[in-house]
């Protein structure tokens, strides 16, 4: 339906799940699961929110979190769960970004008749969507400042993330960019240090991205960590463009929906999304927000590029769940068809050239952004040959050829393979 947006929750509850679905349909639009003052029927009819569909799934002998409220009215159990599905009037939310956000993941959380809810997914229709930012550059976009025609966009992070000066941060992209990668970013937690002030990064990071265009032609994208304050990550932003920069990047959840929706009309930078701390929001089986519903919810801000973490990685997340995120990114949000409307994944965490195959087999397009930290800065044979070994598993995958059997007529695959360890292909 045009007015209306479905939106997908696992509840888990002592009580009776189609009445628990009720309460939250009710807490979450026209205001409870009891009448109150005012609450006309045709009040309801207009706003209330309607539960769908409820598939009840095997129930659990203890429940996954604590609830207060019921605890002043012991349950006996089982905890039953079940997945529903509630559609929520667009009207009410009208063209605010806030509002959408505490209607499918505000107060239901703490409802104190459930021990666990996750907000799963979230279907928008397009006429909705439309309402809101989309990406300004998206994977085309990306691909064209880069120079970058065909095949994952090399990158790598900046590390150590605290302790250099700004020249010394300019000096380590000079090196960088001299080692061929297209794409470098900032660590989340290299802000505004006292040692290295951001507008100072700025200047010191884009005359070395400028001198090594001048002198090779090749333009690297490096997403300067401008997230700040609301009008100070506005200033960031218009120095960065001042001074050449083609990419921001931005820690969304710290940074806001609101901030990072307003920065995407203000400039016309990448927005290059950093998601640090998506783990508080849904590393829980039974709490928060899976990847779909939250990428949703930040892609209507109009970012390009959105994290993913790494198959194989160093973070808790399986591999499966790294999968589906990357194609996620990958899908339009509302019409398929819509192929401007998709955002470039970024894989990260432990990344290197062995962790390649498997990360293209998930998007054999190319289209993603591959970050390595280690896999590159720690490589024996120093970053050059780190970049090199990650452009040469690309062409094995690409002729498909195993790593090992290419490593022996590619010197800096081959060193890779000996150094972090061989992966199985």
């Amino acid at each position: 339906m045009n007015d209306t947006l479905r939106a997908t929750y696992l509840i888990e509850t002592p009580l009776d799940p189609a009445g628990v679905a009720e309460v939250l349909a009710g807490e979450q639009s026209s205001g409870t699961f009891v009448r109150v003052a005012g609450e006309t029927d045709a009040l309801r009819q207009r706003s209330r929110a309607t539960v769908s569909t409820l598939e009840e799934l095997p129930p659990l002998s203890a429940p996954s979190l604590p609830s207060a409220w019921l605890q002043r009215h012991p349950p006996s159990g089982p905890w039953r769960r079940a997945r529903i599905t509630v559609d929520f009037p667009t009207a009410n939310i009208g063209h605010n970004l806030p509002t959408l956000w505490a209607t499918v993941a505000g107060n239901l959380f703490d409802l104190g008749e459930t021990t666990g809810m996750r907000l799963e997914a979230l279907a928008l229709p397009r006429a909705f969507r439309d309402r809101f930012e989309r990406p300004r550059h998206g994977v085309p976009g990306t691909r064209a400042a880069a120079g970058v025609p065909a095949g994952p966009l090399v990158g790598t992070i900046i590390k150590p993330n605290v302790g250099l000066s700004a020249a010394e941060t300019g000096a380590l992209v000079a090196d960088l960019c001299r080692a061929g990668v297209d794409f470098i970013k900032d660590d989340e937690c290299c802000g505004d240090a006292e040692h290295a002030p951001v507008a100072d990064r700025i200047r010191a990071v884009m005359a070395a991205v400028r001198a090594h265009r001048d002198a090779t032609g090749k333009q690297v994208i490096v997403a300067i960590n401008i997230s700040d304050e609301h009008d100070a990550m506005l200033r960031h932003a218009e120095l960065l463009q001042s001074e050449g920069g083609t990419c921001a990047m931005v820690s969304m959840n710290w940074t806001g929906p609101s901030s990072v929706q307003t920065l995407r009309r203000e400039c016309d930078l990448i927005l290059h999304g950093h998601r640090n701390g998506y783990g508080m929001w849904a590393r829980h089986p039974a709490l928060g927000v899976a990847f779909q519903a939250y990428a949703a919810l930040w892609r209507l801000t109009g970012v390009d590029h959105m994290h993913v973490h790494g198959l194989d990685g160093k973070f808790a997340q399986d591999n499966n769940e790294v999968i589906v995120s990357a194609r996620d990114c990958l899908t339009p949000l509302a019409d398929p068809c819509d192929t401007g409307d998709i955002v470039m994944p970024a894989f990260s965490s432990g990344q290197w050239a062995g962790t390649l195959p498997q990360t293209l087999d998930t998007v054999p397009s190319g289209d993603l952004l591959f970050m390595c930290g280690g896999g590159i800065l720690a490589h024996p044979l120093g970053p050059a040959a780190g970049v090199a070994s990650i452009r040469q598993a690309w062409a094995a995958w690409s002729a498909g050829t195993r790593l090992a059997d290419a490593a022996a007529q590619a010197p800096a695959l081959q060193a890779a393979l000996d150094f972090f360890g061989p992966k199985p292909d």
